[in-house]
C-alpha cells in the first residue's frame, strides 16, 4: 500500500505522524447497504450480512475507516423504527437513507430497473407500450433525481472534511452533482458495476445529457475496463460535444479523470474455506456423486443478459455431436431466481426448464441425466466445493459488467486446473481472456466446439492457463482495486488544485463596478460571440444550427448597453471576428465603436467604415485555399465555411465531432503542403474550427491602431484610466488581454492570476504605466485607412487610401493603474487574462450592474447640481 499511502501523504499536503493509526474515512455510497434488516418488533430488528459483488469486493478492504451509506430494503416509514433501524445499522458502520414505497417504486423498479440497467445493457428502452413508457419516464426520473437528493443529504449530513465519498453504480449518477452543488471540494469518486454502452445506445436515452454531466461532476470516474470507459467518452464528445483527452473529459479547463478499474475477489477467502472441514466434506460427496464423469459448471443469476438458454443450447449441440460423451460429462447449472415478479423474467424461467427438460429426456438415462438444474442459490462453502471439483466452468453471458463467478472459479482450482470458458462479452474477458477460452455466445457452433476443446485439454496446457489466470485474480484482489481507485482519486485531486492554480479567479464584480465608479475616462472593450449573444439552448449538444449559426445580441443587453455607450465617459469597442454587415445589424443603433474581422475594420457607428489594414497585407491566397475550404465543406456534412474579407473560416460544430477531427487534421496537411506553405499566413485552430488569415492579423495587433483612431476622432481631454476588456476569444486573440498589462515584475503576474481569494483581501499591486510605455509592443507602424461604407465587393481587397492619421497622435492615451485594469475570458479557463466570467450571462449581469450604479451615480450628481 506504499503507493496509496504517497497518495495519502500529498492529498493531505503534509506527512501525518500518526501514521495509519488515523485511517482516511471512505464513505461508500450504494443503492443497497451490504446487510438485510428484519423488524422483529417496533424497536428490534433483525440483521444480517448480505452478498454481492461490490459487497464481496469492500469486506475485505481494511485499509479504510469505511462508512456504508445506503437504503436498507425495508419501508420503515415510523420514527421508532427509523430510530431503531439507524441505532442497530450504526453498529455495522452503515447508515441507512430511508426511503417511501412510491419513491422506491418510480426510482428503482421504475427508472433503474426498468430504463437504466436494459439500455445498459444492450437490451434497449422498453419496446411494449411505447405511450404508457414515455407518459410515465419523466415521473420516473424526476424519482430517480428525488432519490439521489436524498442520498446527497444523508452524505451531507455524515461528511467530515477529507472524507472520500465513493458513488456506487448506475443507481446513483445524479449524486456526484448533488454533492458538488453543496461543497464543491468535497472528493468525490464515482463507479459503474454494468457495461456503459457505445454513445450510440446512449444517445437514445431521453435524459441522456443529465445523466453525463451529472456523473463528470465528479473527479474520478471509473469503469471495469477500458471498452466502458472510452463509450462514456465518446458520448461525452458526441453528446455533450465536450473534449476528450487520454486522461478523461475536459469541459472548459475542468478535467474529469476517467480510467479502468477491474474489480476483483477477495480470493484469500476462497483460498482459505477450502481448507475448511465443511467444505472438504461437500467436495468429496461431490466426488463421490459424479465419479467417472467430467463436471462442468454454470453459476449465474437466472437473467436475460447471463446467455443460460444460449449455454445449454450449445451443450446440446456438443452433446449431438459427441455422442461418446454422453454418459461421461455432466453440467451443473445454478440459476439464481431474480425479479420473480417480472413476466420477462417469468417467460424466461420456463423457457429454460423446458430446454433442460427436453435435453434431459433426450440424452438422459434412469440413472444419469446430462443436466442438473438448480433455481436457487448455494452457500458459501457449497459453492466453494462446487467450484473445486468442476472440470469446465462454464460463463457465456451476452452483456456483463465484470463476472466475478469466473474469478471465483479459478481460486478454488488450485488443485483441479479446471479450464475456464469465458464470454468475449464478459468485462471479466479483458482480465482472464489470456487464459481462458474466449467465446461469442450467440455462436453456439462455437461454444460447442470450446467445451469439446477443454475437456479434452492436455494437463500442461491446463496448467499453463490456469497459472497465469490464477496469478492475476491472487494479486488483483478487491482489496487493491479499493486501494487503487481511492489511491488515484487522491492524485486526482491534487493534480486538480494544481490545475485550479492555473485558472484566472472569477471576476470580483462589486470591485470591477466601484473602480469603475471612481475613474474618469473608461474603455470597455467586448467580444460579440458567446460575450454578448444569448447561450444557445441546444438539446444536448446539436441544436438550431441554422438559428445558432445567426448571431443576435443577448435581449437582456439593449437596455443597459445603451446606458453605458450613451456615457460620456466611457467609450465602448465592440471587436469580432464576424464581419461587418454582422456588428451593423446588432450595434449599428448604439453610440459605439465597432471593430469587425478582428480589428481589421473599424467605424464610430456615427460614421463610416475604415480600415485598419497595414499597407503591405495581401489577399492573393484566398483562392487557392477558398478551393481547400470548399473541398472539406463538400465532403463534411453539417460543416461551413465563411469567406471574410481578410480571413477565411471552416467551422465544423455541428458535424460528428470524431469524423470533423479527422477532417481538420486531414485539411491542415493540405494547407501546410500546398496553398500556404510559403505564405505569410496564420492557421488559427479553435476547438471546433479552422481560420487562415495573414501573419499579423489578431485583435490585440488592432487595439493599438484602434486606439489611435478612437484618440483622433474623440478629442479626449483626459487620459483612459479604466479598462475592462471581456470577451471569449481564440489563443490566437488573447494578446488583447495583455496588451493593457502594466509593465509588472515578471514574479508578481502568476501570483495575480493564483489568487482565488477575494481579491479584497489580496489586492492587484498598485503599479501604474509610465507615460512613455502608454502602448505596447504590438504597435505596429501602419496606417489608419478610410473605406466606404459602401458594401464590399468579393476580391475587392485592397483598401483605397484616402488619408492617413499617424499612431503617436494616441500616445498618451493610457494612465493605467493596475488596480483599474480588469481583462475578463468568458468560458474560457485556460486563459491569460486576469479574471474569468462563466458564460454570457455572467457577462449580462456585469453590464446590468455597470448600468444601474453609472445611473444612481448620474441621478445623485444630477441633485446635488439642482440643490
Amino acid at each position: 500500500m506504499e503507493g496509496f499511502a504517497a497518495a495519502r501523504t500529498s492529498a493531505d499536503g503534509g506527512e501525518r505522524q500518526e501514521g495509519w493509526t488515523s485511517k482516511q474515512r471512505l464513505l461508500v455510497v450504494a443503492n443497497r447497504l451490504p446487510v438485510s434488516a428484519v423488524r422483529r418488533g417496533d424497536d428490534v430488528w433483525h440483521l444480517e450480512i448480505s452478498v454481492g459483488g461490490l459487497v464481496s469486493a469492500l469486506l475485505g478492504v481494511k485499509e479504510f475507516e469505511a462508512r456504508w451509506i445506503g437504503w436498507a430494503g425495508v419501508n420503515v416509514p415510523d420514527d421508532i423504527g427509523q430510530r431503531a433501524l439507524t441505532k442497530a445499522l450504526a453498529e455495522k458502520r452503515c447508515i441507512p437513507v430511508f426511503l417511501d414505497e412510491e419513491t422506491v417504486h418510480q426510482y428503482y423498479n421504475g427508472y433503474c430497473n426498468n430504463i437504466l440497467w436494459p439500455l445498459f445493457h444492450y437490451l434497449g428502452l422498453p419496446q411494449e407500450d411505447r405511450l404508457a413508457t414515455t407518459r410515465s419516464f419523466q415521473s420516473q426520473f424526476d424519482a430517480y433525481k428525488k432519490a439521489n437528493q436524498m442520498f446527497a443529504d444523508v452524505v451531507n449530513k455524515h461528511y467530515e472534511e477529507g472524507d472520500v465519498v465513493w458513488c456506487h453504480d448506475y443507481h446513483l449518477m445524479f449524486l456526484p452533482q448533488c454533492l458538488k452543488e453543496r461543497n464543491n471540494k468535497m472528493k468525490v469518486g464515482w463507479f459503474l458495476h454494468t457495461p456503459f454502452p457505445s454513445s450510440e445506445i446512449h444517445r437514445t436515452l431521453p435524459s441522456r445529457s443529465e445523466l453525463l454531466r451529472s456523473v463528470l461532476a465528479a473527479d474520478l470516474v471509473g469503469f471495469h475496463t477500458y471498452d466502458y470507459a472510452r463509450h462514456f467518452v465518446s458520448a461525452c464528445t458526441r453528446i455533450l460535444g465536450l473534449e476528450g483527452t487520454p486522461e478523461g473529459v475536459e469541459d472548459q479547463g475542468k478535467l474529469t479523470r476517467v480510467a479502468a478499474f477491474p474489480i476483483g475477489i477477495d480470493s484469500d477467502r476462497f483460498i482459505r474455506a477450502l481448507e475448511l472441514p465443511q467444505v472438504q466434506d461437500h467436495v468429496r460427496e461431490l466426488k463421490q456423486r459424479f465419479d467417472g464423469r467430467k463436471v462442468m459448471l454454470g453459476v449465474d443469476r437466472l437473467d436475460m443478459i447471463k446467455g443460460i438458454p444460449q449455454k445449454i443450447l450449445a451443450f446440446e449441440k456438443f452433446l449431438e455431436e459427441n455422442p461418446n460423451w454422453r454418459d461421461k460429462v455432466v453440467l451443473l447449472q445454478i440459476a439464481v431466481p431474480t425479479r420473480t415478479d417480472v413476466c420477462e423474467y417469468q417467460k424466461l424461467t420456463s423457457q429454460v426448464h423446458e430446454i433442460v427438460g427436453r435435453i434431459n429426456g433426450r440424452f438422459g438415462t434412469l440413472s444419469a441425466v446430462p443436466i442438473h438444474h438448480l433455481d436457487r442459490s448455494l452457500d458459501f462453502y457449497a459453492l466453494c466445493a462446487l467450484y473445486a471439483v468442476t472440470d469446465v466452468a462454464l460463463v457465456t453471458s451476452l452483456r456483463d459488467g465484470m463476472n466475478l463467478v469466473s474469478y471465483e472459479f479459478v481460486a478454488c482450482q488450485a488443485s483441479k486446473k479446471g479450464v475456464l470458458i469465458l464470454s468475449e462479452f464478459a468485462g471479466a474477458a479483458q482480465s482472464l481472456g489470456a487464459g481462458a477460452l474466449l467465446v461469442n455466445p450467440w455462436n453456439i457452433t462455437e461454444v460447442a466446439a470450446s467445451i469439446g476443446y477443454a475437456l479434452n485439454m492436455p494437463a500442461d496446457e491446463r496448467e499453463k492457463r490456469h497459472h497465469h489466470n490464477f496469478m492475476y485474480v491472487t494479486t488483483h484482489t478487491s482489496q487493491e482495486w479499493a486501494a487503487t481507485f481511492v489511491s488515484e482519486l487522491n492524485d486526482t485531486i491534487v493534480e486538480a488544485q494544481l490545475r485550479t492554480r492555473q485558472v484566472p479567479p472569477l471576476l470580483p464584480m462589486k470591485i470591477a463596478v466601484d473602480r469603475y465608479l471612481q475613474s474618469n475616462n473608461r474603455l470597455l472593450i467586448l467580444g460579440f460571440n458567446a460575450t454578448l449573444t444569448q447561450p444557445a439552448n441546444t438539446l444536448g449538444r446539436r441544436g438550431d444550427q441554422i438559428r445558432e449559426m445567426e448571431l443576435k445580441l443577448h435581449p437582456d443587453l439593449r437596455e443597459p448597453l445603451k446606458n453605458l455607450c450613451d456615457d460620456p465617459k466611457t467609450t465602448t469597442v465592440v471587436i469580432s471576428g464576424s464581419d461587418r454587415s454582422v456588428l451593423d445589424d446588432n450595434f449599428g443603433e448604439y453610440n459605439m465603436w465597432l471593430a469587425a474581422e478582428n480589428g481589421m475594420f473599424l467605424r464610430l457607428t456615427t460614421g463610416e467604415w475604415m480600415t485598419t489594414m497595414p499597407e503591405n497585407l495581401t489577399m492573393d491566397w484566398v483562392d487557392s485555399v477558398k478551393h481547400v475550404f470548399e473541398y472539406f465543406t463538400e465532403r463534411t456534412p453539417r460543416s461551413h465555411f465563411e469567406l471574410r474579407e481578410t480571413s477565411l473560416l471552416w467551422n465544423y460544430k455541428y458535424a460528428d465531432v470524431e469524423f470533423g477531427r479527422l477532417q481538420a487534421r486531414d485539411m491542415l496537411q493540405h494547407l501546410w503542403t500546398g496553398p500556404i506553405s510559403n505564405a505569410a499566413l496564420d492557421v488559427v485552430q479553435g476547438s471546433r474550427s479552422v481560420e487562415v488569415r495573414a501573419v499579423g492579423v489578431t485583435k490585440g495587433a488592432a487595439i493599438d491602431r484602434i486606439l489611435g483612431e478612437i484618440v483622433h476622432n474623440k478629442g479626449l481631454k483626459a487620459p483612459i484610466d479604466y479598462v475592462l476588456c471581456v470577451g471569449h476569444f481564440l489563443g490566437k486573440d488573447e494578446d488583447v488581454y495583455t496588451f493593457f498589462e502594466p509593465e509588472l515584475p515578471c514574479e508578481i503576474l502568476p501570483a495575480i492570476r493564483t489568487k482565488v481569494a477575494d481579491p479584497v483581501v489580496a489586492p492587484i499591486p498598485h503599479n501604474s504605466l509610465s507615460k512613455t510605455a502608454r502602448l505596447k509592443k504590438q504597435r505596429s507602424l501602419s496606417t489608419l485607412e478610410r473605406r466606404s461604407v459602401n458594401p464590399v465587393v468579393r476580391g475587392a481587397w485592397r483598401p483605397i487610401m484616402r488619408d492617413k492619421v499617424s499612431l503617436h497622435e494616441g500616445s498618451s492615451v493610457l494612465d493605467l493603474k493596475s488596480e483599474n485594469y480588469f481583462s475578463c475570458s468568458v468560458g474560457r479557463k485556460q486563459s491569460s487574462a486576469r479574471y474569468l466570467l462563466g458564460s454570457s450571462d455572467d457577462v449580462v449581469a456585469l453590464i446590468k450592474d455597470l448600468a444601474e450604479c453609472s445611473s444612481e451615480v448620474e441621478c445623485l450628481g444630477e441633485e446635488q447640481r439642482g440643490a
